[in-house]
This record gives structure tokens, C-alpha cells and sequence, in this order.
């Protein structure tokens, strides 16, 4: 018998959409959480267009593609999440909406429900805070996209119970995901490795020792990586990197994590990558 096989996810951006797609994809049925009926439907509508595109380039078939549609379901309504056995808390990364949200949500479902966030920079055991019972509370942090990339961090809070993080990461197998269990600490392990990289890749390229194009293709074929650094942050956007090393470096004040200046001149000028189509992997003459 699957574990959680009822799960709800608050927030249909792009990560909770993503979330929502992949848990659907396994065959649960999922319950999706907005704000309003604008948000649901512009979820929806994200997903479909998703799967048309992996649909079109041979990745599922139209059968599947349909499953996945019918077994998500949007709404506005907290009560229509009771009966949720696991529920991913997929919303920006402002501590005060998470709080307010996952205290709401935690007076509308079982004290049997296990709630998760998938924040990926603040403190997981301050989030447990919010809920009444943080010994059902934990960290899971997709990666984006969320339907693509396969690890996913289970983070064990400062009281969450044992269990739960095994099952929780039973869950993420479950789902198609290889988790790795980490400690509550800023950054996890993922970020924690790449954020101090990162800060220094725009350094180097600030002190102007290579050109952007030269310092991904260097990355790239002298190490490996699939995505050069300048243009893996422009996928990322400046500003959710800026946000997030901003805040590790505020909880640690390790230097290695405090965001470089340029990082946010570019974030104010509203330079913030693919986003905005202005980013470091622009022309040169722009990205400065």
C-alpha cells in the first residue's frame, strides 16, 4: 500500500504545479491550494500546456497525459483539504506567508496529516513553529522543474519524528524521486555546496577575469556540468538566488554566502534572467 495516498499542495506556481504533476503522475489524486480561481485555472492551464509539450516531443502519451489532468484538482476552499493525508507547502519564499498558511491549513486537517515545505532556504524547524504538532512536520525540497529533476532533499527538522522522514522519503521513491535525507541547516546540502559557487562565479565575472559566455563554456567542458554557472542563474533568477543566499548568510554570517554587488545592482535594475529575458547570458554590454 502506498504511503500518503490523499495529498493536497498549497500554491500553483510553478514549483506547486510541478509538485502537483508529479504526485498525479504516480496515480494519486491531488488537491491544489490557491488563493483564487484566477491562480487555479492559470495552474491548470500551465500543467496542460506542460504535458502537451512532453506529449508532442514523445515523453508521455496523450492517455497519460489525460490521467494526470483528471486526477488534479484546484480550489480555493482550505476545508476541501480534511481528508489530505500529506500536504507540500509550495508558496513563495516569504516566512510570514508561509507561517499564515501553514497554520490555517494545519486547524483544517487531521492531527494524523504530515505537512512538508519545500522551501529551499529558510529554516525548517522555525516553519514547525506554525503547526501544532512539529513532530509531523518536515522539509522537502523539489528541485525546478520539478517533473524533471529526480533528487529531492528530505530535511529533518529539529523535532521531527524519525518515522515521518522515513516516510517521507518512502514517499519521494514512491513518486519517482531519489531522496536524500539532510539536516535542518541553511541551504541544505544542495544549495549549501552551490550558493558560496555561485557567489563566486559573478565575482570572477564582476573583476571581469572572463566573459560570461567564456566562463560557462569553461564550467562546462573543464568540469562536466551540463549548465555553465552564469547561465544555470539566469534559469534560476538573480533575484530568487540574491533571496536565498541573502538569507543563509543573515542566519550564519558566513562570508560565503554574503551575495556579491553586482548580483543586487542587476536584481534592482530588474535584470533577472530568463525571466525577464536580461540576465548574465545576455550581451555583455547589457549584463553591465
Amino acid at each position: 500500500m502506498s504511503v500518503y495516498p490523499r495529498v493536497a499542495v498549497l500554491g500553483f506556481g510553478t514549483m506547486g504545479g510541478g509538485i502537483a504533476q508529479v504526485v498525479a503522475q504516480s496515480g494519486r489524486v491531488v488537491t491544489v491550494l490557491e488563493q483564487d480561481q484566477e491562480r487555479v485555472d492559470a495552474g491548470l492551464k500551465a500543467m496542460s500546456d506542460f504535458l502537451t509539450e512532453g506529449v508532442r516531443r514523445g515523453k508521455v502519451t496523450s492517455e497519460q497525459r489525460e490521467d494526470v489532468l483528471a486526477r488534479v484538482h484546484g480550489t480555493t476552499d482550505t476545508g476541501r483539504l480534511a481528508d489530505s493525508d500529506l500536504v507540500i507547502e509550495a508558496v513563495t519564499e516569504r516566512p510570514d506567508i508561509k507561517r499564515a498558511l501553514l497554520s490555517g491549513v494545519c486547524d483544517a486537517v487531521s492531527d494524523n496529516a504530515v505537512i512538508v515545505s519545500n522551501t529551499s532556504a529558510l529554516s525548517v524547524t522555525a516553519l514547525a513553529t506554525s503547526v501544532s504538532n512539529p513532530a509531523r512536520f518536515a522539509g522537502l525540497h523539489f528541485f525546478n522543474p520539478a517533473p524533471l529533476m529526480r533528487v529531492v532533499e528530505v530535511v529533518r527538522a529539529l523535532e521531527t519524528d524519525p518515522e515521518v522522514v522515513r516516510q517521507v522519503a518512502l514517499f519521494a521513491t514512491e513518486i519517482g524521486k531519489d531522496p536524500v535525507v539532510v539536516k535542518d541547516r541553511p541551504g541544505f546540502l544542495v544549495n549549501r555546496l552551490l550558493m558560496p559557487y555561485l557567489n563566486d562565479v559573478v565575482q570572477a565575472y564582476d573583476e571581469e577575469l572572463a566573459g560570461a559566455e567564456d566562463i560557462d563554456t569553461a564550467i562546462r567542458l573543464g568540469l562536466g556540468h551540463r549548465l555553465g554557472p552564469l547561465e544555470l542563474l539566469d534559469l534560476i533568477g538573480l533575484d530568487v538566488h540574491r533571496h536565498a543566499t541573502l538569507a543563509a548568510y543573515q542566519e550564519t554570517l558566513d562570508p560565503r554566502f554574503a551575495p556579491p554587488p553586482l548580483l543586487a545592482q542587476m536584481v534592482a535594475a530588474g535584470r533577472l534572467g530568463a525571466k525577464t529575458g536580461r540576465g548574465f547570458r545576455t550581451s555583455e554590454e547589457e549584463s553591465r
